[in-house]
This record gives C-alpha cells, sequence and structure tokens, in this order.
C-alpha cells in the first residue's frame, strides 16, 4: 500500500466520546466498585471523586498535546517531541505497560465472571482468589479472540463499535435501577458496628484511588487521543471527547458504587467492608435479591464489555508499538504495516506474547487492577510537564485547542499523580518503578547503534526524571505505615513532603524541555509514514 496516501479523517466529536467511553466502560465498573468498597468502605464514593478529578486534570493537558499533534498512537511521543529521546522512551515505555497489560486483565475480567455460573466446571474456573489453569487457558483463549479481530476485521469491529458502547452504557443503568429498586439499604451508609462512613480513614480513601482499579477504569480517555490522527477538527473533538467521556463515566460509576453499598445484605456485611468477598460481584447481588434476569444480562455484558474494550486495546497498542519503533527504539520488524490489512502485524504478536506473561503472573481481576493503575499513573506523569515545556520552548508552534489556566492546572495534575503513586503504598511502588527503568538496555542498545548521537543532550533533558522515579521510590519506602512505609514520615506530613518535592520536580521538569529535533524533519517524515495506517474507527 502507499505509505503517503493521506489520513482518513473521518471521525467526528460525538464518534470519538463513545470511542473513550466504550475504552473507559470495561471490566472496571464490573469490579471497581467492591474492591473500593472492600479498602474504604462507603468513603470509596470519596476515592472515585478524587480519581475523576485527577484524571480529569491529567487528561486536558493531554487534550492540547493531542490536538498539537493529531497522530494515531501520539501518546508515546509527545514527551519525545519536548525532552529528546529518553524521556521519550521512558514515558513511552510506561505507557505501553499501563496500556497492554488491560488485554489481560479483560479476558481475566469475563472469566472471572462466568466462575459464578451455576455449574461445576465454571466454579473450577476461579478458586480462592485466583484463575485456577482452566480458566487461564479460557482468559487466553479470549485474548487470542481480541487478536484475530484486529488481525483481520478491525474495520468491522471499528464500524459496531457506537452500538456496543450504547449497549454498554445502558447495562450499568439497568444494574443501578435493579438493585436500588429490589433492595436498597440506606444504613450501608453509616454502619456504627463496622465503623462508619470511612472505617479505615482517610488513608484507606486515598489507597483506593490508586490500587482497587478506579485509575484504571478512567483510563480508556486515551483512546481520543491516540485517534487523535484520524479525527476530523481535533482541535474541538479531542478536548470534547476527552472531557465528555470522563464526565459521563463518573456519573456511573459514582451511581454504580451507591448502588452497590446499599444493595449489601446485614448478613453479608456480618463480618466488616474488609470481608465482603465476590468473585462477580454484581451478578451474585443481583442473584441474592432475586434479579435472575439482571444476572443473566450480566453474564452476557461481562463478555461483552471486556471484550469490546480488549479488542480496542489490542488495536491500540499496535499502533502504539509502531509509533515506539519510529521513534526508533524498538526493532524495525515491530513497525512493519501488512500491505493489504494496513496493520502492524508484527506489533501484535508482540503485544499478544506479552498479554500472555501478564496473565500467567497476576491470575485475577484485583491483582492485574493494582499493577495496571500505578503503571498508569506513571505513564501520565510525563503529560503535564511536555505540555508545558512546549508552551516554553515552541510557543510559536500551532494549537488548535490553547486550553485557558493550564498553567494551574498542569502543576495540580502532576502533583496529584505524585500522590497516587505514593497511596499505592510500598512495596507495589518500588515495583512498579522497577518495571519502567527495567527497559533502559533497549534505549542504550539503539543509542549505540546511533553512535549516541545527540544522547548528551538528551541525557541533560532528562535528569529530572531520573531523580524523580527513584525520590519517590524512596518517600514510599521510609513513608508512613498507613501506606506500607517504615513509618520515618508521620502520616500528612509524608504527603505534604510528596507533594513539595513532586512540585520542585515539575518546575524542573519544565525547564529542562527543550526545541527538539523531533519537532522538525524527523516528525514530518513519521507522520507521512504513520498515515498510511487504516482507520480504528468511522
Amino acid at each position: 500500500m502507499d505509505n503517503n496516501q493521506p489520513l482518513m479523517r473521518n471521525i467526528g466529536p460525538f464518534a470519538l466520546m463513545l470511542t473513550g467511553l466504550g475504552s473507559i466502560i470495561g471490566s472496571g465498573w464490573l469490579f471497581g466498585a467492591w474492591k473500593a468498597a472492600k479498602i474504604a468502605g462507603p468513603a470509596a464514593l470519596f476515592a472515585w471523586l478524587i480519581g475523576a478529578v485527577v484524571i480529569l486534570a491529567i487528561a486536558l493537558t493531554y487534550a492540547e498535546l493531542g490536538a498539537m499533534f493529531p497522530e494515531s498512537g501520539g501518546m508515546v511521543r509527545y514527551s519525545r517531541y519536548s525532552h529528546g529521546s529518553l524521556v521519550g522512551f521512558i514515558a513511552a515505555w510506561a505507557n505501553w505497560i499501563a496500556i497492554v497489560s488491560v488485554i489481560p486483565i479483560e479476558a481475566e475480567a469475563s472469566i472471572q465472571y462466568m466462575s459464578t455460573w451455576p455449574y461445576d466446571w465454571a466454579h473450577a474456573l476461579f478458586v480462592d482468589g485466583t484463575l485456577s489453569t482452566s480458566g487461564l487457558m479460557l482468559s487466553a483463549l479470549l485474548v487470542i479472540g481480541y487478536f484475530m479481530l484486529n488481525y483481520w476485521g478491525v474495520k468491522l469491529f471499528a464500524r459496531a463499535n457506537t452500538a456496543i458502547t450504547l449497549f454498554k452504557f445502558a447495562i450499568p443503568a439497568l444494574t443501578i435501577a435493579g438493585l436500588m429498586i429490589a433492595g436498597f439499604h440506606p444504613g450501608n451508609f453509616n454502619l456504627v458496628e463496622h465503623g462508619g462512613f470511612a472505617p479505615n480513614g482517610m488513608s484507606a480513601v486515598f489507597t483506593a484511588v490508586a490500587t482497587s482499579g478506579i485509575v484504571f477504569a478512567f483510563n480508556g480517555f486515551q483512546s481520543p487521543v491516540n485517534l487523535a490522527g484520524e479525527a476530523r477538527d481535533p482541535g474541538r473533538s479531542i478536548p470534547f471527547a476527552v472531557v465528555g467521556s470522563i464526565l459521563l463515566a463518573t456519573v456511573i460509576y459514582l451511581l454504580l458504587q451507591v448502588a452497590y453499598i446499599g444493595a449489601l445484605s446485614p448478613d453479608q456485611l456480618a463480618g466488616g467492608w474488609h470481608m465482603v468477598s465476590f468473585s462477580s460481584p454484581f451478578a451474585e447481588l443481583a442473584i441474592a435479591l432475586g434479579l435472575n434476569w439482571l444476572a443473566i444480562v450480566l453474564y452476557f455484558d461481562a463478555f461483552l464489555s471486556p471484550s469490546g474494550t480488549g479488542t480496542t486495546y489490542m488495536a491500540t497498542t499496535s499502533r502504539m508499538i509502531y509509533a515506539m519503533e519510529r521513534n526508533r527504539t524498538l526493532p524495525a520488524i515491530l513497525g512493519n504495516v501488512h500491505p493489504l490489512y494496513g496493520v502492524p502485524r508484527p506489533a501484535m504478536w508482540f503485544n499478544l506474547a506479552i498479554s500472555f506473561v501478564f496473565m500467567f503472573f497476576f491470575r485475577g481481576w484485583d491483582s492485574l487492577a493494582a499493577v495496571i493503575s500505578v503503571a498508569t499513573v506513571i505513564s501520565y506523569l510525563t503529560g503535564p510537564i511536555s505540555v508545558m515545556a512546549l508552551r516554553r520552548s515552541a510557543p510559536e508552534l500551532h494549537r488548535p485547542m490553547r486550553l485557558r489556566g493550564l498553567s494551574l492546572i498542569a502543576p495540580f495534575a502532576f502533583v496529584c499523580a505524585s500522590l497516587i503513586l505514593y497511596w499505592a503504598r510500598w512495596p507495589l511502588t518500588g515495583q512498579i518503578i522497577v518495571l519502567v527503568v527495567v527497559a533502559l538496555p533497549v534505549y542504550f542498545y539503539y543509542q549505540a547503534k546511533d553512535r549516541w548521537q545527540g544522547f548528551g543532550r538528551d541525557l541533560k533533558a532528562s535528569w529530572w526524571l531520573i531523580g524523580y522515579l527513584p525520590a519517590m521510590a524512596l518517600c514510599s519506602y521510609i513513608g508512613s505505615k498507613e501506606f506500607g512505609g517504615l513509618g520515618l514520615l508521620p502520616y500528612g506530613w509524608d504527603m505534604l513532603l510528596v507533594a513539595a518535592m513532586s512540585l520542585a520536580f515539575y518546575h524542573w521538569g519544565v525547564k529542562a524541555g527543550w526545541r527538539t529535533p523531533y519537532l522538525a524533519g524527523e516528525r514530518d517524515e513519521d507522520v507521512a509514514s504513520m498515515e498510511g495506517m487504516p482507520a480504528l474507527s468511522h
């Protein structure tokens, strides 16, 4: 195919917003309310609100970047434009980890819900909080299904995306209405015998934001940004799609949390919030309330919603790998596009293999959701800094959308993302930071192949990030016991220190940005080659 043919910019703002909402409403709504309440009790409502505010602030910085650089897979390239190849590689790697791991978690969510079907073979799929061998095999088959839909039929799936998204929106609405009408206990929101509204204090609310899947549940806002290269009038479409999808999802998640808390019976709460255990939370609640019709609908949706998201992410991650290869930090074969189907098949095979690795090590929705949430937060860190650094180093660049108040929103977003990273608790914070930097030898290999051209300048622009990651790991390690640390930093003061430290790193990062050569000739060349890829949606 002709790699220089113009990209079909035919996704309107409403369709782009539905793409975002369709990516957001995956498995997060099926499990998030249960996990958040298990950690924070009824105060989980605050956790959803905090998560929504933080994600919205971060998303606004990416909305301006997406409108500036309307490219497919753009999320892995913005920091390269603002700070050079090293920061670009770390940001791209973190973003890819956060997104590619969504593919297996959607499959695991479907099988985990399936395990409460009234059959012995189904019960054997998920035992003692983990997927069994048979459960893992079925999850792997689902992932292969996502792969095959993109391998040949991405256009067919994309055309059905709007209908699927509307269906995915209707099922949570039915669940909310069904649970509230059939059995609602207002007293559950302040049970004195179980610690009241916030049984584990505000520290548990913060931890719920970081690890219960709340950040993960909002992660789909990236889809409109990654599809910016296929959007009609990106200056208007991208912010509308990003903000609209997050606000709609927030309303849905809050109502689901209210319905879940109110639907629990006194018997189910006998041991306290932390003892409430479900394999398929809303379906089991529906059965307990005699809503068998709702349970059947939920079991069906437990395949449709996650599978729709998994298939979409299989497409987006292949474009991310494609973009990273265009950054010249991955093997050239991963940038090969099939001449007939127009998809980067080697990148898809690579993502399929990595999906199996994540599935093998994390055999349950909640364990993998925590990992994805923290990796997602790290991947978001560079957005607020990149957008302000580019305003400083390249003010003349065309900005279809120039967000007012971004000089306040961007540092707020960076500080909040840093706090969420800290709230994830030690040792998870440190483990994910290691997972992010472990790929650096790949970067150095390609730098050596390129004879370290321009490396000194790129290194200078990256010292803020090189210092930030171990500083955050250290804070987590010596932080308060409420967040898994040694207790050397008292509770309250630890968060103040993280906020102050991250604000200092933010200003350092903005000043470290420079007018990189990737903004000029290389970007034009790479965008032209990427525009040979077909649209994901219509």
